[in-house]
């Protein structure tokens, strides 16, 4: 792993009374401009500038006045779930007669509005479906859904193929000719401003007079827009950083839905601390869980929920699922380590690494080929069966290389070898037959080697540089923390530095505890690092000084708030 200095940009517009190091984190992410840390709502862009928003909301304005039944159709992950609560929520809340939801089981349908679904869907008899969260590449289930007389919106934040479904209209700003500012927002965001733009239509035709129903103010769901914006790791532009910080600050005044602070309560997270990551790697696995091995509905109906207990009932099920999906991730990633080993003795890895094993679980490949890719430092695909004939595959990407674009590029040059695919920049999926995953596995390498170099392939961890002692302190932990939200694009302050071991312990055979002293300074320091690998830990055990990479973190124990650094790579110093 190499460790690599952010490159600055200019801050010449930053106020003057932000910390020193944190103008300067700043600077290496771009931000130059004070208005791009301002995080209200009212500097988020107007709905309208979404192509087809006119389209979406005279078919949705019509069908409250129609009284008509409306049918949301998800997608199975997180960003799906929220985006599904958030629909149904909002236009009961806007007065809509009858709203219900399905939400395809990932083992018999598959992603989208396929036309299985539809026969599904038709079954409920409704005049309007809306998919949230999928639906750009559902030209079939469009057109299968028209034919049944239903009228389509499709909400969506995948990159379309090169045809787009026949709908009653499309919101989503990755489609042709769409000049909305942001391209990262996620499908949760994209029906939220739907919802608000609806909102002001509604407001303008005296709807809510007419009804004599209260205007409901819509911010109350900006607790799902954060969560499902985090959980799809949706870069934060300026758009998500808004939509992301708002909703935290309701999710800590515990102002959100019962089933968000169920799923807070059975991850050990407190409303008031929690931060963008609590919500990716707390809340999100808990909540994708149903999806990955039951059904979706099942964390859609907790973030339905209104009542503590029952959705508390409902967490504490998701929690369950989720500890057995970590029990199956578990042997899964055993089985591909020990896959990798036999591949190494043939040889180098391939640049585009695909694994599969007819024993896998579809619901649990994705995870598998992310943390795969972390130890590699290059794009991997897993596959596990879907049917007799053919294999499902997860693939994730690293920078450098966007997934989807390269599944596009081989099934220009193959076609025929992939069934379907679909996806945006660092995650993707696909289906092919299981007889071609050889000339795919070799496909897939000869694209990505026309992206990746060898020295790429090594990984490369960015720093924001050396902090001096007198700064290590929890004043500065702090501030950091709520600088933010962190995440995908705008990542966490990472710093790096040489630090004396004082003493170093392992925690359940997995987490590297360890008491650390700055040289030349007098304070210890505790630091963990977490799921150390084997290789990493044998190198370090025997060592007396040591070159971390680290976040500086905030630890809270026995009501005791103390400054912690959390390792992200640690090597014996030189």
């Amino acid at each position: 792993m190499n460790i690599t200095q952010r490159i600055l940009n200019a801050a010449h517009n930053l106020p003057d009374s932000l910390h020193p190091v944190l103008r300067h984190i700043y600077a290496a992410r771009h931000i130059t401009d004070a208005r791009q840390l301002e995080l209200k709502l009212e500097h988020l862009s107007p709905p309208a500038a979404l192509k087809g928003m006119d389209l979406a909301v005279a078919l949705l304005t019509q069908a409250l006045r129609d009284r008509q039944r409306i049918l949301i159709v998800a997608d199975f992950d997180a960003d799906g779930a929220t985006s599904c609560a958030l629909a149904v929520r909002a236009l009961r809340l806007l007065g809509a007669y009858d709203v219900r939801y399905v939400v395809p089981n990932r083992f018999e349908y598959g992603y989208g509005l396929t036309p299985e679904i539809v026969a599904v869907a038709a079954q409920q008899q409704p005049q309007l479906i809306i998919t949230v969260d999928n639906g750009i590449s559902s030209i079939e289930g469009v057109a299968c859904a028209r034919a049944h007389g239903m009228r389509v919106l499709i909400t969506d934040h995948h990159l379309p193929g090169a045809a787009l479904p026949a709908a009653d209209a499309i919101v989503n700003p990755n489609q042709p000719d769409d000049t909305f500012p942001s391209k990262h927002i996620a499908g949760v965001g994209v029906i939220f401003y739907i919802m608000l733009a609806l909102r002001a239509q509604l407001r303008e035709s005296a709807w809510f007079g007419e009804r004599g129903i209260g205007e409901p103010n819509l911010a109350q769901l900006l607790d799902l827009v954060a969560l499902g914006t985090v959980a799809d790791v949706a870069q934060l532009d300026h758009t998500n950083r808004i939509l992301v910080a708002q909703g935290l600050a309701r999710i800590r005044e515990r102002r959100c839905s019962a089933g968000l602070l169920a799923l807070l309560q059975v991850a050990g997270r407190i409303p008031a601390r929690i931060n963008a990551a609590d919500l990716g790697f707390a809340v999100a696995p808990r909540l994708n869980a149903a999806g990955r091995l039951e059904d979706m509905s099942l964390g859609i109906e907790c973030l339905l929920s209104d009542e503590p207990d029952a959705a508390l009932a409902m967490a504490q099920r998701l929690d369950e699922l989720n500890r057995e999906r970590r029990g199956i991730e578990a042997e899964m990633q055993t089985q591909a380590l020990a896959a990798l080993d036999n591949l190494r003795l043939d040889g180098a890895l391939s640049s585009g690494l695909c694994l599969f094993d007819p024993g896998w679980h579809q619901g649990v490949i994705g995870i598998l080929a992310s943390r795969i890719k972390d130890r590699l430092h290059r794009p991997v695909i897993a596959f596990a069966p879907a049917s007799d004939s053919e294999i499902k595959g997860s693939a994730r990407s690293v920078q450098g290389v966007h997934i989807r674009d390269a599944l596009d590029a081989v099934a220009t040059r193959h076609p025929g070898l992939l069934s379907k695919f679909g996806g945006h920049a660092m995650a993707a999926g696909l289906t092919l037959k299981r007889a071609d995953l050889d000339a795919f596995r070799a496909a897939f390498d000869d694209e990505i080697k026309r992206h990746l170099s060898p020295t790429q392939m090594q990984g490369t961890l960015l720093s924001d540089g050396a902090l001096p002692a007198a700064d290590i302190n929890l004043e500065l932990a702090e501030t950091l923390r709520n600088a933010g939200p962190w995440g995908q694009g705008f990542p966490e302050p990472v710093f790096d530095g040489v630090f004396e071991i004082r003493s170093q312990r392992l925690l359940n055979d997995k987490h590297l505890k360890l008491s650390l002293q700055h040289p030349g300074a007098a304070e210890i320091y505790d630091a963990i690092a977490f799921n150390i690998q084997e290789q990493s830990l044998a190198l370090v055990q025997n060592a007396t000084r040591i070159h971390v990479a680290y976040k500086l973190d905030v630890n809270n124990y026995r009501d005791r708030r103390s400054v912690q650094l959390l390792i992200e790579h640690i090597e014996p110093a030189v």
